[in-house]
């Protein structure tokens, strides 16, 4: 138990794990020091800094945002010698990653939505994010994750959810295991994570 007496894997409100919870407890149990990793949403730059972590010392993590501004705010928190930001979006990782790394990356980790705390029209769509998933399928490594946190309840989520629904249900078994987590019994349209491994 922490000093708050909340549980360690405990949500803000001391519930289940959130979908971002989950995923970063995946990730966290299978990354390791030197792996090359890609945070596909950068955002305000928590999930890449979360990363850095995972695969330091001597891992690298290539981040992703079509927004000027989240470029600035992650420049702030992660340490520059570990990460490389590109100013574009998600769709185009395999154009930016190395050549040499592709089907080297330990994990590819997405968090859909908008940029917290700015414009929320401006989010992820899903006919980008249905290229950049399959794009990272092809970055993977035997025994790669990718996890997708999605947030059906904002304009544009449900649909982007269905279809990626619907895409992971074609993935072939015999290379890729596939898990989808979700609150059963809310009312409302919380967040999900699907989880994608590459089979070794």
């Amino acid at each position: 138990m922490s000093s708050s007496s909340q549980p360690f894997l405990a949500s803000p409100n001391g519930g289940l794990p959130s979908s971002v919870l989950w995923a970063q407890l995946m990730l966290k149990d299978r990354l390791r020091p030197g792996d090359v990793v890609v945070d596909a949403t950068m955002g305000n730059g928590h999930d890449t800094l979360f990363l850095t972590h995972c695969v330091s010392p001597g891992g690298h993590v290539f981040a992703f945002d079509v927004q000027a501004a989240a470029l600035v705010e992650t420049a702030k928190r992660v340490p520059a010698e570990m990460t490389t930001l590109i100013h574009s979006g998600h769709e185009t990782m395999r154009e930016h990653v190395p050549t040499e790394l592709h089907a080297r990356i330990s994990a590819v980790m997405f968090n859909l939505g908008y940029l917290p705390g700015t414009d929320k029209t401006l989010i992820t769509r899903t006919e980008t994010t249905m290229i950049a998933l399959r794009e990272a399928l092809e970055l993977l490594k035997p025994g790669g994750l990718l996890t997708i946190a999605v947030y059906p309840g904002h304009e544009g989520g449900a649909e982007e959810g269905r279809s990626i629904a619907e895409w992971a249900a074609t993935l072939d078994s015999r290379r890729f295991e596939v898990q989808h987590l979700r609150p059963i019994n809310r009312a409302a349209a919380p967040p999900e994570l699907w989880v994608v491994w590459q089979r070794g």
